[in-house]
């Protein structure tokens, strides 16, 4: 083994150790990028590369959107239009067998599309939805579970803060990333009802059936949803049709969710305040990650890793969609036990050149990527969701739900093999975009 593949073997292992002791990930990454870029190729270089990397990376205009998007999300958030979400979906579909399931999944989605992190739906919907299902009777840990896996969609359907960053890291389209995660998260919506009526019919005592809303509360609550239907059609309409750049979208919606939320009255001068320095927080922590990826991206382009797990991966007597179950499995694995931001940064810039040679569309393995970091999110041992909710609701226990979360596992992993059997489920619109 040669002295710059042994280096970079040696950088990965530290990475993943560190990672294991809970170094945040940012310092693992740029730690290690240094040091290994600096024994490689003098420390001298190393250096110019530490101060060259943040200043290149702060002051591109295309990453504006990191910041922007979170900002939307946080005044959409703010605004109570999760709420709003779940009583619309709930009257429309409450009364069904396993209805308010469905309904929180809904909600689910739909906060999904103004708003871009998983985690962030999943503890808003923790608040709205689960104490209205456990009232009404529901199993905790499964109407846990329902909360938890609804949640993943923050990431899938857009605007998606881990589609911005994997379109940084890659180079590619991000408008277009957006465009190719609307009919998966559609289907992610589709497959956990579906779920849902499969669990009602073996274990109907979970899921009590609740009264019909009358013909008033469904048209009120219906009207009510009219902000997160405009929001949605401001920016992923204008992208869509041609309209607006993914920045300019990004803006967008941060000046519509703020006029809004003024116009509403939800959205005093306080919680405004209080949404800038929380977005400020959360954008400077991406940023950080961001730099120390890049970091990390120079010191495996000198240490030649891609090339050679590349050739490695292509020596393999696999076909490429053989080669690719394995990345698929390598992912979904790694989930299980390291943070799925933290494998995303890690393996995509060692990992995406041998997509590409092997003939894959790079925006079709975003989809692909983004799927198996919904699965990391809920799967045992480390489903940060789940964990996020067991402090909101200690009550329910930990245990309880992770087992409310296996049948939507299991969905997941349906519609992650629809994707690879049918790849135009996520490149159809993208292809269509004028």
């Amino acid at each position: 083994m040669s002295e710059p593949t042994l280096v970079a073997v040696i950088g990965c292992t530290a990475v993943i150790v560190l990672m294991l002791m809970r170094v945040p990930i940012a310092v693992c990454l740029g730690a290690v990028a240094v040091a290994g870029f600096g024994w490689l190729a003098g420390f001298e270089p190393a250096l110019g590369v530490l101060i060259d990397s943040p200043i290149r990376t702060l002051t591109n205009f295309n990453f504006s959107v990191v910041p922007m998007f979170i900002l939307m999300g946080s005044l959409v958030s703010a605004s109570g239009m999760s709420r709003e979400l779940f009583r619309a979906a709930n009257a429309r579909v409450g009364h069904l067998p396993g209805g308010m399931a469905m309904g929180t999944v809904l909600a689910c989605g739909g906060f999904a599309a103004i708003n871009g992190s998983s985690v962030a739906s999943a503890a808003t919907m923790t608040t709205v939805a689960l104490p209205e299902m456990r009232r009404v009777g529901y199993q905790p840990g499964f109407a846990a579970g329902v909360i938890a896996a609804g949640g993943t969609l923050g990431i899938m359907i857009p605007p998606s803060v881990m589609f911005i960053l994997y379109g940084i890291l890659t180079e590619q389209n991000v408008a277009e990333l957006f465009i190719a995660g609307v009919f998966p998260g559609l289907l992610a919506i589709a497959l956990y009802c579906v779920t849902i009526q499969i669990v009602h019919r073996a274990k109907r005592e979970w899921m009590p059936l609740v009264q019909r809303a009358d013909r008033k509360e469904r048209r009120d609550s219906l009207r009510e949803v009219w902000a997160t239907v405009l929001l949605f059609l401001l920016v992923i309409g204008g992208i869509y049709g041609g309209f607006v750049t993914i920045i300019e979208a990004a803006g967008l919606g941060v000046l519509g969710a703020l006029i809004i939320g003024i116009a509403r009255g939800r959205l005093g001068w306080t919680t405004i305040v209080n949404c800038l320095v929380e977005s400020l927080r959360t954008s400077a922590a991406i940023f950080f990650i961001l730099i120390s990826a890049f970091l990390f991206q120079y010191f495996l382009a000198v240490t030649q890793a891609s090339q050679l797990l590349a050739e490695l991966l292509t020596s393999l007597p696999l076909t490429p969609t053989g080669v690719m179950i394995v990345i698929l499995v390598f992912y979904i694995l790694a989930g299980m036990f390291v943070d799925g931001l933290a494998v995303v940064l890690l393996t995509i810039p060692i990992i995406f050149p041998v997509v590409v040679e092997l003939g894959f569309d790079p925006i079709w393995f975003g989809v692909i990527v983004v799927t198996t970091v919904e699965i990391g999110l809920i799967s045992p041992p480390i489903g940060i969701i789940c964990f996020i909710m067991n402090n909101m609701v200690p009550d329910i226990g930990l245990v309880n739900i992770f087992k409310g979360v296996m049948p939507f596992i299991v969905s997941d992993l349906v519609r992650l093999t629809l994707l690879m059997v049918f790849p135009g489920i996520a490149l159809f619109l993208v292809q269509t975009m004028g």
